[in-house]
Parts: structure tokens; C-alpha cells; sequence
């Protein structure tokens, strides 16, 4: 394995140093170091981060490699600064048994671009009647540790409590989708002025709130975990904020989209705005980036949700849900949390790479830029203003709200274990 020393990076956002990296491990951190032999990057005062962890990536695979493959999901990830991804289960089989988180696991491993660590159903086939197999899930190569049936809510109460028992023996934890789907039956964009002047069928906080107020109460009767997904809503975060006040082990995430864009985009009826949760109010996005800077949101997870192009050019009715993000989310954190002043850099390096690898007990990630430590490392031109161009994405899906936009920040290396998976803003 190669040396590697990064020459004048800032650690987390502080004073330029020099990073050594022998191998897999990074060995020295100061000013002035040398090493004979080592590759040289002149970082000229970039930000170097922690190697992100994101908690919530769709990667497709198996099923709808039209949208996705684990290859294309990871070079993306690689791309955006990331070296873990957790990946949801709502695959084709469903990743309900230890067969299924095995296969995705071996196929992250293939392709060396970053970890994966697959996320288990709650339920046989997400349909919400029974329990999965957590424990083969759990005691499988793959190591389990975090189970979902994102993309749809674990509704039955007896069912969610029986999930939350069941991992709290080997300290897992379940990720709920918070959603009452009685409540969003036919609902097309987030309730309120603008779906009543669009006519379009109205998607109401309550429908998240009530999941989310009733699963942080059975987390506290049962003792366990529970993570919130892609909390969406200002009443959402004042109810995390209560169970975090009772000592509730309740922990939550917000996606990049969340903080920067609003409900006014549907107006224009593009399906690429057309997300599960919707995009809110300016009232929610305000109290979601507030919530993300004081620690009531835990983490930002992107929710990476590809589809192919003909799911997404269609009429609004007809159009899935989601928007990929693991290519601009550092640059959207940027932009809303540390452009605004409400986050440092340390601070996004919590909420992107410490906390969630803590949360899904990833070993290796979310570990400091010290001596001694992996290699797990992404540097970050912060100075870089641009237009997002999709036809640039590694993702095989093209569905971002961000096309033409001028976003801060690009990642321009990415190293895993030492080895560099992006330099200069290219794969290797």
C-alpha cells in the first residue's frame, strides 16, 4: 500500500495541517510533515471531512437495475464524499431474509467504491402483517444492525412494538417511514394553500406526526431504539424534542431536499419535486434546519432515490416518488447550514459522518482525522460555486430537483481505507 500525504487541508474546517496516510491508516497529523515516496495532494486549504455516512441510500439492487445497481449507487456515493451507505430494503425480492442483506453486502464489497451495509425489512415483504427474519438478518454475514420498511410505515402498533423487543437484544434499531397511510390515501404533495389552489389531493403533518408521537412512546415502554426517517415537519421536530427531553432513545434524520426546497415548486408541476414525505413550508424548512443546528435532528441522510427516466417524465399523478441526492447533499448542507452560519464545519462532519455511522453502528466510519484511525476520508472544495449538471452524475438515474442550480462546494477526493476511490472530482 502507498503513502499518501495531504498537504495544507483543513481538519474539519480548522487551521490548514498535513494528513499522512500510510496504508490504510492514517499515521500522522501536524504541519510540516514529509514522507519519501508518498503521493502528494496539495489540499490549498479544502476542507477534509471524515469519509460520510449516509443512513438512507435506495440503491435498487436486486430488482430495478434500470434504476440502480449497488455499482452505480456506490460510484455516486464515492462521488459525493461518501465511504458507507446503508441500503434500503425495499428491493425486489424485498431484503427480508439473511439470503437477500447477504447478497447486497457481497455486492457492495465487489464494488470497492464504499461499504454497504444492508438495511433488513420489519416485515415479510413490507406489507406490514409480520415480523422478518431480524435475528438471521442480525446474525448473517451481512450484520444487520438497522431494520425499515421505508417506503411504507410498520402502521400496526403490536407489530412495531414487537420489532422494537425483538432488536433491542442485540441493540438494533428500527427506522420507521412515518407515515399513517389512512391519512394519505391519495395524496399527492403536502396539505395546505398551495395543494388546495392546485387541486391536487393534500398529504397533512398530522400524517407524520401521530406515527412518530405514537413509536417514540413505545420506544420508551419497550427500552428500545427507534430512528425517525426523513422527518419532514415543524410539529415533527417539537415532538422528537419532547421524547429527547424524556430521555427517550429516539433519534432522527432530515434530508438535504427538506431544508432547501418548499411546496411553492409543485406549482410547476414537475414531477422531479414529487417526493414521499413532500416537500413542506418555508415554516418547516426554517424549523428543520433550526432542529439540525441544536441536535433535536440528529443526522442528514439523503433518502437517494433513483428512477429511471420514464417514471419521472410523466404527468405529476402518474410519477414515482423521489429525487437522487448522494451526488449534491454535502453541497445542499452547505448551502443551508454552514453558508447560513448555523453549522461549522465539525458540525456537519457530526451530522454527516459521526453520528449516523454511531446510529447504524458502522465499524471504521465516522471515526476522527487522528493518528491511528482508518483512512476514511473526503476533501472538500468549499470555495467551488456551480450548476448542478445530471448528465455529469455517476447514478444511472438523472432525477435531481437541482439541475441548473448553482449549489457551494464540491468534493474533489474521497479515499476509503486509504485508497483513493475519486480524484479530482473523477473515479478512479
Amino acid at each position: 500500500m502507498s503513502k499518501i500525504l495531504i498537504r495544507g487541508a483543513k481538519v474539519l474546517g480548522g487551521e490548514p495541517q498535513d494528513v499522512l496516510i500510510d496504508g490504510e491508516t492514517i499515521t500522522q497529523v501536524g504541519t510540516d510533515l514529509s514522507a519519501d515516496g508518498a503521493e502528494v495532494v496539495e489540499a490549498g486549504g479544502k476542507v477534509l471531512l471524515p469519509g460520510l455516512v449516509d443512513l438512507h441510500t435506495h440503491l435498487r439492487e436486486p430488482g430495478r437495475e434500470d434504476s440502480e445497481t449497488v455499482l452505480t449507487g456506490t460510484r455516486a456515493a464515492a462521488s459525493g464524499g461518501y465511504t458507507n451507505v446503508f441500503a434500503m430494503a425495499n428491493t425486489f425480492p424485498v431484503a427480508d431474509t439473511a439470503g437477500v442483506v447477504e447478497q447486497v453486502w457481497r455486492l457492495g464489497q465487489e464494488s470497492g467504491y464504499c461499504d454497504v451495509q444492508p438495511i433488513g425489512a420489519v416485515t415479510v415483504g413490507l406489507e406490514g402483517q409480520k415480523l422478518a427474519e431480524l435475528g438471521a438478518m442480525h446474525e448473517s454475514a451481512a450484520g444487520v444492525t438497522v431494520f425499515s420498511d421505508d417506503g411504507k410505515c410498520v402502521h400496526d402498533a403490536v407489530i412495531m412494538r414487537r420489532a422494537l423487543e425483538y432488536v433491542k437484544a442485540f441493540g438494533g434499531v428500527v427506522a420507521q417511514h412515518a407515515q399513517e397511510p389512512r391519512l394519505t390515501e391519495g395524496a399527492q404533495m403536502n396539505e395546505g394553500v398551495v395543494s388546495a389552489e392546485l387541486g391536487l389531493g393534500g398529504w397533512p403533518a398530522v400524517a407524520e406526526e401521530s406515527v412518530i408521537a405514537r413509536d417514540v412512546l413505545l420506544a420508551e415502554h419497550v427500552g428500545s431504539r427507534v430512528h425517525i426517517c426523513h422527518l419532514s415537519t415543524a410539529g415533527s421536530v417539537e415532538i422528537v424534542r419532547w421524547a429527547k427531553s424524556r430521555g427517550i432513545r429516539v433519534t432522527a434524520e432530515v434530508t438535504p431536499h427538506h431544508l432547501l426546497l418548499t411546496d411553492e415548486l409543485v406549482r410547476s408541476y414537475n414531477p422531479v419535486y414529487k417526493v414521499n414525505p413532500p416537500l413542506r413550508t418555508e415554516r418547516d424548512v426554517t424549523a428543520l434546519r433550526e432542529a439540525l443546528a441544536d441536535g433535536t435532528i440528529d443526522i442528514v441522510a439523503t433518502d437517494h432515490a433513483p428512477h429511471p427516466h420514464e417514471d419521472k417524465d410523466c404527468e405529476w399523478a402518474a410519477a414515482a416518488m423521489g429525487m437522487v441526492g448522494l451526488e449534491t447533499a454535502l453541497s445542499v448542507v452547505q448551502e443551508t447550514m454552514v453558508d447560513t452560519g448555523l453549522l461549522d464545519w465539525a458540525g456537519v462532519a457530526d451530522r454527516m459522518s459521526f453520528t449516523p455511522a454511531r446510529i447504524g453502528r458502522a465499524e471504521g466510519h465516522g471515526r476522527p482525522v487522528s493518528a491511528g484511525e482508518p483512512a476514511n476520508l473526503t476533501l472538500v472544495d468549499t470555495a467551488y460555486r456551480g450548476p448542478v449538471d445530471p448528465a455529469g452524475f455517476a447514478s444511472r438515474s438523472r432525477n435531481t430537483p437541482y439541475e441548473g442550480r448553482e449549489l457551494p462546494g464540491r468534493v474533489t477526493h474521497t479515499w476509503l481505507r486509504g485508497k483513493a476511490t475519486l480524484v479530482d472530482g473523477k473515479l478512479t
